[in-house]
């Protein structure tokens, strides 16, 4: 399967979580000057305060990949939540951005909060790898290097949404918005918290 072909990407390991850059970049995205102003801020570093031009291009550019990603009236609903609430939705624009970041959290993360352990490592995330590498030639040909990275800036983003504690232990976590995921068709991202059926049941009445 050659690139074109293929739904994933490693594009994740140019950015990480971005929670903070999301923010600072949100109302120059939503601009009708939005090209003009993010050239201008790679190039002069008005707002993000990153010191590497190379490192705030490729931030923006992911920054603008996850924008896109969702439809323009998400934002305006994002922008109106409270931080913690944000640092929530970020991880949902994450799954729905990158394929790899949404396989890693359902065929692993989801798999493993429902197994008896509750915990996540690296490994776990390394061998899921081996079975998408058998199923995607693009993906086979990552170097080792990659498929590392990759699966390092997918266990830093749960640890920064409060996923992961650093002994490796998931944890639930707790959006205080979660018939918002309902109206807008996304019930799958309340299992995507963690949440138990019964708490997505509740939340499903609260709705109507």
């Amino acid at each position: 399967m050659k690139k074109n072909d293929s739904p994933y990407s490693a594009a994740l390991t140019g950015g990480g979580f971005l929670f903070k850059e999301t923010d600072i970049l949100l109302p120059m995205l939503l601009s009708k000057d939005r090209k003009e102003l993010l050239k201008d801020e790679a190039l002069n570093n008005n707002h993000l305060q990153i010191n590497s031009e190379k490192s705030r291009k490729r931030n923006i550019a992911e920054i603008e990949r996850r924008f896109d990603a969702m439809p323009t009236s998400f934002w305006g609903d994002y922008m109106a939540m409270t931080e913690d609430d944000r640092i929530i939705a970020n991880l949902f624009v994450i799954l729905k951005t990158y394929k790899i970041a949404f396989d890693f959290h359902v065929n692993v993360t989801m798999q493993k909060w429902n197994s008896v352990e509750r915990t996540l490592d690296k490994n776990d995330i390394m061998r899921e790898f081996n079975d998408l590498s058998s199923k995607d030639e693009f993906v086979d040909s990552w170097s080792d290097a990659t498929k590392g990275k990759l699966a390092s800036a997918y266990l830093t983003i749960l640890r920064k949404v409060g996923m992961l504690d650093e002994k490796g232990n998931l944890k639930q976590i707790n959006p205080s918005n979660p018939e918002y995921y309902l109206t807008i068709g996304e019930s799958w991202f309340l299992d995507a918290c963690l949440w138990a059926p019964f708490q997505i049941e509740k939340a499903k009445k609260s709705a109507i």
